[in-house]
């Protein structure tokens, strides 16, 4: 697997400066797509009910950066492809995490909550999180693969970018949703979905211009990714049951921190000021982008339709019920 990805860290996508002002904009629509959905009130439950939300967040934001970290060394990974997936471990959860929650007949408040909370926690730990977990990678990699690619981690360009792309939009869209309800209420399905689409759009259109690298690279990229996403569902899943939470809620914590914010981890790529399209964390970030989707949908589909285990105590059926 190394081979075939170590060629990927002298690569830079080609990705005009356009098109990233356009993925910006699309971001940042999301974001208050997002937002237009959230109501200040929403949050009571999660002081009177505060554990799942609590496991959850570490599994999210503690958990998953950790755990990528010694999956890269583990399997040896490049440095430009080891900091992709540190990169895309470390941005908050993705917005369409709650329709698949929904389709699993998860916890859906839960998921609304922690795509929330995660997205404004990570002006402080998308940054946080990437320059510990990818600075000592780079440290593991300069110790063990000898000479490297020339890689530098900015934390406050990165801070900056995070701020502009997630908490203004952020702050905008909880404006209008608690200034204007009723509003929001009907305008914010419409601005997700085409904020959605128009995303996809862009991801599709990156993938024709680089098709080439698309077909040399898919294959072991796939599965890396494949792999990297299966782990965050199992951590979020089996974390959850650890520390004894009912299956709904395991399955939403799940799906929390199996889909992540692969827009983010684009924008921070294409960056000029920071990594300006490094082909192997672009290649990581684009196709995490697009299995997410998959594996998330397929997950909904399996825990809402096919797989129903029965609650192994009454004092399980209980709590989930009351939470």
């Amino acid at each position: 697997m190394y081979e075939g990805l170590a060629s990927l860290d002298s690569v830079h996508l080609n990705f005009s400066s356009s098109s990233l002002f356009i993925l910006n904009i699309t971001l940042a629509i999301i974001m208050v797509g997002v937002a237009l959905g959230v109501r200040l009130k929403g949050f009571k439950d999660l002081i009177l009910h505060p554990k799942p939300f609590i496991v959850g967040v570490i599994s999210q934001f503690f958990l998953l950066p950790a755990f990528t970290f010694l999956l890269a060394i583990l399997l040896k990974i490049p440095e430009s492809v080891a900091l992709g997936m540190i990169l895309v471990a470390s941005c908050p959860g993705g917005n369409v995490s709650n329709f698949m929650s929904s389709l699993a007949k998860g916890n859906i408040e839960l998921s609304v909550s922690l795509t929330m909370f995660s997205t404004l926690a990570a002006v402080l730990f998308t940054p946080f999180n990437f320059a510990l977990w990818g600075g000592l990678f780079l440290k593991f990699a300069a110790k063990h693969y000898g000479e490297l690619a020339p890689i530098t981690i900015n934390f406050w360009e990165m801070f900056k970018t995070v701020v502009i792309i997630l908490l203004i939009p952020l702050t905008i869209g909880l404006f209008i949703s608690n200034k204007w309800p009723k509003a929001a209420k009907k305008a914010g399905p419409y601005v997700r979905i085409i904020s959605i689409i128009i995303f996809l759009v862009m991801v599709g259109v990156m993938i024709m211009n680089n098709w080439e690298f698309v077909v040399n690279y898919l294959e072991v990229v796939f599965l890396l990714v494949f792999i990297h996403n299966a782990m965050a569902l199992l951590i979020g899943y089996y974390w959850s049951k650890i520390n004894k939470l009912p299956h709904r809620e395991a399955k939403t914590i799940s799906i929390e921190t199996g889909i992540q914010n692969s827009g983010l981890a684009l924008v921070l790529i294409f960056n000029p000021k920071l990594f300006n399209g490094l082909g192997g964390m672009a290649a990581i970030a684009a196709w995490w982008g697009v299995w997410h989707i998959i594996s998330g949908l397929t997950m909904g589909f399996i825990w809402g339709y096919v797989y129903k285990p029965k609650p192994i105590k009454n004092v399980e059926l209980q709590e989930s019920t009351a939470q």
